[in-house]
Parts: structure tokens; C-alpha cells; sequence
């Protein structure tokens, strides 16, 4: 069942991957994998989503990477590298979200970030994108064990914000990520939510509610 809205949306919960970072775990194996038929298949099969999803969750990655490794000892060599060169599949931050972001951060909009991300690998990120020093807190689903889409993560991070804003009612939230399911879910729960598909439309969407000139 979904919640009526009744606040005017007041603060903003941003996704990352896929709207202020961008990764890809193709940038690593088109290096390792030349040829686009082999690889392919390798991205979907040896490794794949729902394998890398468990770390997101709390997995150990030493753990699934000899899970996998079992199951396919031919790629055992390629799956090491996943975890051993993680950094190459972030190539960097998406300038049109960054500007999003910029000029909701110019208008002293409390921003927040929740996240499908791994507890080991996260650091990483914290210490090499600057953004992340701009937001008042971080929710990463390795560490709480929680995957998206989840009502009980959403829940988590409005509790996380109440630790800022001790009356916020998710009414007052604008949620930004990039997988429609997840947006669905936070809309569920009375949020206000946005599938991130192009800076445009966010954008649009941001202005109609008034959070954006």
C-alpha cells in the first residue's frame, strides 16, 4: 500500500552509482577480455548481479569470490581480478548529475546518500570523491546488510536522518537513484521519488516540486 504524501518535500536522498558516480564493471574486463562475444558471456554468467548483489548485503568478498571460483574454476583467475582491481570499474563522477547535485547543495538543501555498495569497497570512495563530504550522512547497505530494493533500508535512512532532523517524515524526502525499483519502493513508503534516467528529466522533476528555480 502506498503513503499519501501530506510534507512538501524538504530534504534529498541521492543514489550514486549511475547518478553522481559512474560504474561499470565492463571498464575493467575489456581489458581482460578482448573479445566482446566472451566477455559478454562472462558478465552474465561467471560473474554476474546477482552474485556481486550478495556483497552489497554483507558478503565477504574473499568469500564469494571462491564460491564462484568453484563453480567455475576455468574463470578463477578473471574472478580474482574483481576484487583485486575494483577501482578501474569507477571511472569517475557524471558531470550532469554533479551539477544536479551543486545546485540543490546552493540552495542549503540537507543532502543525504543511500546506497547499494559493499562494506570492504566503499572506503574507496569516500576517500577519492569529494562529493561525499558534502552530504550529512551515507547509508551503505554492506554495512547494515540490507540490499536495495527494501522498505526496511528506507527505513534505516529516514532513521539516519532523524539524527539531523528529528521531526523529518518521509513526505519531506525526494529520493534520486537510477534503478526504478528502488525509486518504486521509497515512493511506497510515502517518499518523494524519482527514477534517474536523464539529468533532464530529474531536473524537471526536481523543479516541479519546487526544489529547483
Amino acid at each position: 500500500m502506498t503513503i499519501m504524501k501530506t510534507a512538501t518535500p524538504t530534504i534529498v536522498v541521492f543514489g550514486l552509482g549511475g547518478v553522481l558516480i559512474e560504474w561499470n564493471p565492463d571498464y575493467l574486463f575489456r581489458k581482460l577480455i578482448a573479445n566482446e562475444t566472451e566477455r559478454k558471456w562472462f558478465l552474465a554468467n561467471a560473474y554476474n548481479s546477482e552474485w556481486y548483489l550478495q556483497q552489497n548485503g554483507g558478503r565477504p568478498f574473499n568469500e564469494a569470490i571462491l564460491t564462484i571460483s568453484t563453480k567455475n574454476p576455468e574463470h578463477a583467475h578473471l574472478i580474482a581480478t574483481f576484487h583485486a582491481c575494483r577501482t578501474e570499474m569507477i571511472v569517475g563522477t557524471l558531470a550532469e548529475g554533479i551539477a544536479i547535485f551543486e545546485a540543490l547543495e546552493s540552495t542549503s538543501m540537507p543532502l543525504f546518500a543511500l546506497n547499494n555498495w559493499s562494506a570492504e569497497t566503499s572506503p574507496y570512495a569516500w576517500r577519492n570523491y569529494l562529493l561525499l563530504h558534502h552530504v550529512k550522512d551515507v547509508l551503505v547497505s554492506g554495512r547494515e546488510k540490507l540490499i536495495e530494493p527494501n522498505t526496511c533500508i528506507c527505513a534505516r535512512m529516514l532513521e539516519r536522518i532523524r539524527l539531523h532532523y528529528s521531526d523529518a517524515e518521509p513526505g519531506q524526502l525526494v529520493f534520486i537513484d537510477n534503478v526504478r525499483r528502488n525509486a518504486d519502493v521509497a515512493q511506497e513508503l510515502g517518499w518523494h521519488a524519482t527514477h534517474h534516467t536523464t539529468p533532464a528529466d530529474t531536473t524537471a522533476q526536481l523543479r516541479s516540486w519546487g526544489l529547483l528555480p
